[in-house]
């Protein structure tokens, strides 16, 4: 066989390695593998030389949003360069109506950022609909991988100075490196400036035998997750329920939302732990992102549980600022309600995600209301006997299902007919075809579940027997995982759910 002329595999090389708007740069690519390899050689031995350290993180970073949004690396910078003088400026103040036209500036550049290039369309659609279709043309605007995390982040970064929580950087490449950190850039969790900003210039950088054993078991099961569970539920099955459900029973409908619930965890959760991973090798600690929310037995509980980043920033830059619990009860559930209103356009520009934020502000209202009128009620259930916990946890799951039909069907109408086929054509009778037909999809999402239930200390030992093998037995592991993930995926690396918000 005749090797390929040397222009023809550069040019090659050149394509895999620019912007493609259809192949993402993720975790579970071999791109990525096998650039983040190379990544390391080089970071290792930089590992005593902070700003040449600094700086090399920041062009890896730019280049890894390159790949995810092209041209769009430049509105990373533009943020960065943003609140970075910004928080400058109002650290020096001491006028505080100043002060607050400082942050507020910091809010609407950054909100500004995130209203023209996610609800634009949106906005359009509204306005066309009170004044009649063409009243205004849409827009043909790329969304931008991620802008939702790193706008959060860089917010909470000037409202905390605003706060005098902390001081504000002095090196401009210090904030962007904060910012553009590409374990963490497009898809979360979204960290706190008060948390990683210690963590920049530690010199040397250490990674402890505990930390990269920690860090190999978070990468592999964040893989195991995302590219075996998600992947293979998600076009085999869940894919094609949620397109045309009316070809599928009632029965076949609620299996894939089930599947769905599953599938928007693994997916999630194992690009969480990927990044934590992935940070905890290079010396930096992640806080934890998820902790198994479908065995959450309230509402409450679940929003401790899931997507830890994003609930606690909710509650500490929204909630508290309208105000909190500290204005009565009944301001407290209106707090509430709106507070997950938002949240659920956060998360996309549609009117099925303010729904499913009215579900959860509803259901959040519901139960602080149930705690101030029971005696000993807590917000996690901890006063629950085993059968009620039980029972609260089939409930919450459920409830948390329904929003889930919500968030992935492509329009309300593709949530009526999904409840249409549930409770009209359920037909029972056909799971035992389901499962025959869809034999390899019903064995992983049982598995996806199992692995979710076990308790906790399971999961610790499981991880703790990973960090103390000897390297060549976690090398092993690795290489194992690899081959399942090539067993099960398609021909296409599918994108991370979060990558749209």
């Amino acid at each position: 066989m005749n090797s390929l002329p040397l222009h023809d595999l550069m040019a090659r090389l050149g394509e895999l390695l620019s912007y493609d708007a259809s192949s993402p740069l993720i975790f579970s690519s071999g791109l990525f593998l096998f650039l983040f390899a190379g990544f390391l050689l080089v970071y290792g031995a930089l590992r005593r030389a902070t700003t040449a350290r600094i700086l090399y993180v920041i062009l890896f970073s730019l280049y890894f949003y390159y790949k995810s949004s092209g041209i769009y690396f430049l509105l990373l910078i533009f943020a960065a360069t943003s609140d970075y003088w910004i928080a400058r400026a109002l650290h020096r103040t001491r006028r505080p109506a100043l002060r607050r036209l400082w942050v507020a500036l910091s809010v609407a550049v950054n909100l500004g950022m995130l209203g023209y290039f996610k609800y634009t369309n949106f906005l359009i659609d509204i306005s066309n609909q009170l004044f009649g279709e063409g009243f205004l043309q849409f827009r043909n605007i790329f969304l931008p991988v991620g802008i939702s995390f790193f706008v959060f982040q860089s917010m909470s970064y000037t409202i905390d100075i605003y706060r005098r929580q902390i001081e504000p950087l002095r090196r401009w490449a210090d904030y962007l490196f904060y910012l553009s950190f590409f374990p963490q850039l497009v898809a979360g969790p979204i960290v706190r400036a008060r948390d990683f900003i210690p963590q920049i210039r530690r010199n040397p950088v250490t990674v402890t035998r505990e930390m990269f054993g920690t860090a190999v078991f978070l990468i592999l099961t964040g893989l195991f997750k995302k590219a075996v569970i998600s992947d293979y539920i998600s076009l085999n099955f869940v894919d094609r329920i949620f397109d045309e459900p009316l070809l599928y029973s009632g029965v076949e409908c609620l299996t894939g939302i089930y599947g769905y619930a599953l599938q928007i965890y693994c997916d999630f959760s194992g690009y969480s732990d990927m990044a934590i991973g992935i940070a905890l090798m290079l010396g930096f600690r992640f806080p934890k992102n998820f902790d198994a929310p479908y065995k959450s037995a309230t509402i409450t509980e679940f929003w401790r549980r899931w997507h830890i980043s994003l609930s606690s920033w909710l509650r500490d830059y929204l909630y508290i600022s309208l105000g909190g619990n500290r204005r009565g009860r009944v301001r407290t559930y209106a707090n509430l309600l709106l507070t997950m209103l938002l949240g659920g356009l956060w998360h996309g520009a549609a009117v099925r995600f303010v729904l499913w934020g009215a579900l959860h502000g509803t259901a959040l209202a519901l139960h602080k209301m149930w705690m101030a009128v029971v005696p000993g009620a807590k917000a996690d259930g901890a006063q629950m006997r085993p059968w009620s916990r039980a029972a609260g946890i089939i409930v919450t799951f459920h409830l948390v299902c329904f929003g889930w039909l919500m968030f992935r069907a492509e329009s309300m109408r593709g949530v009526e007919l999904m409840l249409h086929q549930i409770f009209f054509n359920f037909n029972a009778a056909l799971a035992p075809q389901l499962a025959a037909g869809y034999t390899g999809v019903v064995i992983l999402i049982a598995i996806g579940y199992a692995l979710h239930f076990v308790p906790a200390r399971a999961d610790a030992a499981a991880q703790r027997l990973v960090v103390r093998s000897p390297l060549a037995v976690q090398v092993l592991l690795a290489a194992a995982m690899i081959w399942l993930v090539m067993q099960v995926k398609s021909s296409d690396i599918q994108p991370f759910i979060y990558f749209q918000f």
